[in-house]
């Protein structure tokens, strides 16, 4: 197996693009890639354009009158159908949507298929993670469902267990439906509650349909939770139930919009604490699937401030040079910030709050703290279906 690691881009995945008022602004994505040159992290992998994601591809989640209505909504945005969630404010149809969708797609299903072939012990496509779409329908941005897509991709070439974690500030919705009745894959959430946030899903008593009980994993953090209870959430459940699945690959997905920064939901996670669980992620992988990993973005809306380092962070530890936090970011890279977006860049590569700490879960727990009553809500809707103590 080669030791090096892939990074999926094609600068055409920029093209993925909601319009000027959408928070989902493609520069996020064009800057991540710069910043991840400016560093020099490319000379550490192989960058990676995959082809698009084929119909039979996308059949292997999606249902064909879907993506039929995207293409058709493709050609003429203005006839999108409502009732697959095309055309909403959310997914406003745009010229070109499927094409983008499905090479996005493509990216991490060719991750998938890297890493599962040996042609890669890790690989990132951080223009990935668009984890709200549904079999039929668009929904949170997010029209083709790529990491449930690289995940049946992964079953399609033979796969048996396949271990899902998504740290995004939303619930991963999109990837547990799509594998709600399948016992090979294990999907686990750690997000704030859906009583305070979209999609409103994510309660920990989802935990899978009666044939794979036990294989879906919601943690539902109170709104407010910072650097310590995310961190002590995320290792008082994320290691347990991977250790007990064993899988043979580990899927992420690093939204950067749990930061404090970010403006549509309530969390307040620092860069230092998102690159601690990428850390623990790659961890995990070496531990449990035999290094196999691949890794997705996801949300985040706070995009020049903070998007573009938690990513950037994210290819260092894939391809085995980690940035350290204190690094100063090239004053090139800042020019190139402002030139696009008028707004000025960071300076360094953290947010001043690294090195991280939480509190164990082995330590004990307080049952009047709102965070450690997510986790006990988290580890007895799960545990004991899978044999663990709660």
């Amino acid at each position: 197996m080669s030791g090096r690691a892939q990074l999926m881009w094609d600068e055409a995945v920029t093209g993925y693009d909601f319009g000027p008022e959408h928070p989902m602004d493609p520069v996020r994505l064009a800057l991540t890639r710069s910043l991840v040159g400016a560093l020099g992290l490319d000379r550490e992998l192989e960058v990676v354009a995959a082809r698009a994601a084929g119909e039979s591809t996308l059949r292997l989640v999606h249902r064909q009158d879907y993506i039929d209505a995207v293409k058709a909504a493709s050609v003429e945005p203005g006839r999108a159908d409502l009732s697959y969630g095309l055309g909403t404010v959310d997914d406003p149809a745009f010229a070109g949507m499927h094409e983008v969708s499905a090479l996005i797609a493509g990216q991490s299903v060719g991750a998938a298929e890297a890493v599962w072939r040996g042609d890669a012990l890790h690989a990132v496509n951080f223009a990935g993670g668009l984890h709200h779409a549904m079999p039929g329908a668009a929904s949170g941005f997010c029209v083709y469902n790529d990491a449930a897509l690289a995940i049946a991709r992964l079953l399609e070439l033979g796969a048996e267990r396949v271990a899902y974690v998504d740290v995004d500030v939303h619930h991963g919705d999109g990837v547990q439906a799509a594998f709600w009745e399948d016992p090979r894959v294990l999907t686990v959430s750690l997000h704030e509650h859906p009583r305070t946030l979209f999609p409103q899903t994510g309660w920990p008593e989802e935990t899978g349909a009666e044939c794979a009980e036990g294989t879906a994993v919601n943690v539902a953090l109170p709104a407010g939770t910072g650097d310590a209870g995310w961190l002590r959430a995320f290792h008082a459940v994320v290691p347990e139930v991977i250790a007990d699945f064993r899988p043979q690959v580990l899927v992420t997905q690093h939204g950067a919009d749990t930061h404090f920064e970010d403006p549509l939901a309530h969390l307040a996670v620092s860069l230092d604490a998102q690159r601690a669980v990428q850390v623990a992620c790659h961890e995990l992988a070496h531990e449990h699937a035999g290094g196999r990993w691949v890794a997705l973005g996801g949300g985040g809306y706070a995009v020049v401030d903070v998007v573009p380092r938690s990513w950037t962070h994210l290819v260092g530890i894939a391809a085995g040079r980690a940035v350290e936090p204190e690094t100063v970011i090239p004053e090139g890279w800042r020019q190139e910030v402002f030139a696009r977006t008028r707004q000025l860049g960071p300076m360094r590569m953290t947010d001043g709050r690294w090195p991280v700490s939480w509190a164990s879960w082995e330590a004990g727990y307080d049952p009047a703290d709102r965070l450690d009553q997510a986790v006990v809500a988290a580890r007895r809707a799960v545990f004991p279906l899978r044999g663990l103590l709660a």
